[in-house]
């Protein structure tokens, strides 16, 4: 299935504890369903004693979230859905429903 977010796009939390906020796609976890957005669903994690870390320590670390709470931003910074479309020339693009812009880069390249 088509994934309606990419790594590099602009999205606002749509549910959770950080609904309402907007960050850039990390990372997308393809086999779970789920991304990383900088900034958001942060945690802390407790790091034991080691070589590389001979303080041990606290760190603060972005968590995944599902694909279904986040929405793809357009250019007036609201949530769009998504549209996928095939153009004449073969190239396949996402488009925002509220707007029409095309969200990234092609999906496909157009056929020679």
């Amino acid at each position: 299935m088509a994934r309606h977010v990419r790594k590099g796009d602009n999205v606002i939390i749509t549910a959770g504890n950080d609904r309402g906020k907007t960050g850039k796609i990390l990372r997308v976890i393809v086999e779970e369903d789920r991304v990383v957005v900088e900034g958001i669903n942060v945690r802390k994690k407790h790091l034991r004693r080691s070589e590389m870390n001979p303080q041990g320590g606290v760190i603060e670390k972005e968590m995944p979230i599902h694909l279904s709470n986040v929405s793809p931003v357009d250019n007036k910074g609201k949530a769009t859905r998504v549209k996928f479309e095939n153009k004449a020339d073969g190239s396949k693009v996402r488009l925002a429903v509220s707007t029409g812009e095309q969200l990234g880069p092609e999906l496909r390249k157009a056929r020679k």
